[in-house]
């Protein structure tokens, strides 16, 4: 298996970790949010001997008019001051509470009046997908649902870090300059999808950057997201099709962060 050589100052993880689950308190206002963190088991090790940990802040917040519930899990690595740690916190923050002021605009701005019982709710957990290495690949899903809709909703939103670089990265970074990397990841994806018994939309999963903007870095492949409607009516629910990197190899960027997963 290749490897990519790292600078001295590259971060190692050895672990990886599940998810926390958070209630939520009942309060006739939206309350401030007070984090409070569970620390989880030490998954990297700084080269001046400081430990690196993936922690979570449980974030809960409900109302009354309109009713409504918020809560989620927002994770963060803990133990290190340096810029590249505190920018994978700031984009992982900012990426939920800007999901989270969208959906409470929607629901103070759309309330039904008089206000149902029933009331509006925002729940997310993630899960750390990548495997032990400097990429931290994290999936957030969601599940939510607006007071008078037919149904609950669900989507999913993705983030992939390299701690190394010190940088989020694009799906076309994994990927030589100049590829037909989203055609290859979209035929793929079509030829596995088309195979389902979910009524397939083709166009969902179409060459097109907005079509793969949920993936992940994971041990056994590139873990492509499609949330419900894209690529199939919402009672077949969300698809996922994971594509072996063997299917990739091709076109893999040798220099890239994808390296290590070749054989």
């Amino acid at each position: 298996m290749k490897k990519r050589d790292f600078t001295p100052g590259s971060v190692l993880l050895i672990l990886i970790l599940s998810t926390l689950s958070c209630g939520i308190p009942s309060n006739p206002t939206p309350k401030p949010f007070i984090p409070t963190t569970t620390a989880m088991q030490v998954i990297t090790e700084l080269p001046a001997h400081q430990m690196l940990s993936l922690v979570s802040t449980t974030l809960a917040e409900s109302g009354e008019t309109p009713p409504y519930t918020i809560s989620a899990e927002i994770p963060f690595l803990e133990g290190s001051d340096e810029a590249r740690i505190q920018l994978f916190n700031q984009l992982v923050d900012g990426l939920i509470r800007g999901d989270i002021d969208s959906f409470r605009k929607i629901v103070l701005q759309d309330a039904p009046n008089p206000p149902a019982a029933l009331g509006s709710s925002y729940d997310m957990h993630y899960a750390l997908l990548s495997p032990p290495s400097d990429i931290m690949s994290l999936k957030f899903e969601i599940n939510s649902y607006f007071e008078g809709a037919a149904h609950p909703g669900s989507y999913s939103l993705t983030i992939n870090f390299d701690l190394a670089a010190g940088q989020e990265l694009r799906l076309e970074q994994l990927f030589v300059a100049g590829s037909n990397y989203l055609e290859v990841v979209a035929t793929y994806c079509k030829t596995q999808l088309i195979l389902r018994n979910i009524a397939y939309f083709e166009s969902g999963a179409d060459p097109i950057p907005g079509n793969y903007r949920n993936w992940n870095i994971t041990a056994d492949g590139l873990l492509i997201s499609f949330d419900p409607y894209q690529v199939a009516a919402y009672a077949a629910g969300p698809q996922i099709v994971l594509i072996p990197y063997s299917e990739l190899q091709a076109i893999i960027d040798n220099s890239g962060p994808l390296v290590e997963f070749l054989e």
